[in-house]
Order: C-alpha cells, then structure tokens, then sequence
C-alpha cells in the first residue's frame, strides 16, 4: 500500500534540498547491484535526517542498519567536523560498497562501521548518545529500543524507519507486522518519552527521552 501519491511524493522530491552528487551515484549503485535497492532511504528522508542531526546539534549518532551507507553518509554530513557516527549492519556483501563511499567523502571520516548483531554491538557500547536511527531487521525494534534508550541521553532523539511498514500495522499478519505494532504501542505508552508518528516514506517514529 502506498502511504503518498506517486504524484506527491515527486511534488516532495522536487522541493527538498538537492542531496551530494556522491550520493546520487551511491543511490544509483545501490539499484544497479542491489535487488533490494528499496531498502536504502531515499533523498527526502536521508535530508531530513541530516537535518534532525543539525537541529538537535548531535555530535554523536548511532545507526542500526547501514546498508549501503546513504543515511550514514546523509546525517555524518550534519555533524561536526569532530562529530561521530557509529552504524552496525551484519551484511557482509554491503560493507565494502559502503566504506568506499565513506571513503570518498569529507564525512567519512565521522564514520565508524560495527559489524555484527546489532544486540551485540549495543551491549559495548558506552552513553550518552545524542541521536539514534533504528533501520533494520524489523522484528528486533522493540529489544533495539530498550537498549537505545539506556544509552540516549536526556533530551536525545531516537528515529525509527519503516513505522507504518506499508500500512500493514493496522492489521498485522506476520512476525515484523506485529513486532512493528508492538513497537509503535510500546513507544505511544511510555512515559519516559514524547513521540510523534510520521507519514514521511514508509512512516517515521520520532521519539525525544525526556530530561526529567
């Protein structure tokens, strides 16, 4: 199910910031190689999450889910110059693609790759961490939550992607339906947060930690 009109999501594309021409030809490699390009976010929502990074001024940010690095590559460019992206994925035919786009870029140097379960990689990692983007295997959203949260820092923003999963949480069917829905419930009912649900894409959890 289409959450917006082709015909709007052109409107859209048309009058959002231009991204790097690198990342145009990352977009394009992607497709080319990929047959599950679609998973890689797009050039609306990789602007817009450059600009969550530089209007809660993030100088640390943890990515769940690289892929091929467009969104890494997209919110490094938002930090400062001695800013710090970590982003975990477990696939290791993607990595190279993406580190030599890092590679390539003023902003991969920002840029740290963590290969492995992302749990893992969770479990070594120290707060406080400004911001956290939650892009990946959908059925392990409401564990990556918990722990995210530990490590956010009061005040801090957590994204998560893929939220209305197609419309498909209204009734859900199989494990990443329900665990999507179970996600979004346990956010909408914590009160350790404020959070807004957003039809930007495929749907877009914004969540702020509260600072008291």
């Amino acid at each position: 199910m289409r959450i917006i009109p082709e015909a709007i999501d052109t409107y859209i594309l048309a009058h959002t910031s231009k991204p790097d021409p690198l990342l145009d030809e990352l977009q394009t490699e992607t497709r080319t190689r990929f047959e599950y390009w679609m998973m890689q976010v797009g050039p609306v929502e990789g602007t817009f999450l450059k600009m969550l990074v530089q209007l809660s001024r993030a100088r640390t940010v943890l990515e769940i889910g690289m892929f091929t690095g467009y969104s890494g590559l997209m919110m490094a460019a938002g930090l400062p110059e001695d800013g710090k992206l970590i982003t975990c994925d477990v696939d290791e035919e993607v990595e190279p693609m993406a580190q030599s786009f890092f590679d390539r870029s003023p902003h991969g140097k920002k840029i740290e790759i963590r290969m492995g379960p992302a749990l893992e990689t969770l479990k070594s990692l120290e707060g406080p961490i400004d911001m956290v983007f939650i892009d990946a295997d959908k059925t392990g959203y409401p564990e990556y939550y918990e722990r995210c949260l530990e490590l956010l820092r009061p005040g801090g923003l957590l994204v998560a992607d893929n939220t209305l999963w197609s419309g498909r949480v209204l009734e859900p069917a199989d494990p990443s339906d329900r665990a999507l829905a179970r996600f979004n419930t346990r956010v909408t009912e914590d009160d350790r947060v404020e959070h807004v649900l957003l039809s930007v894409r495929d749907g877009m959890m914004l969540v702020r930690k509260k600072e008291s």
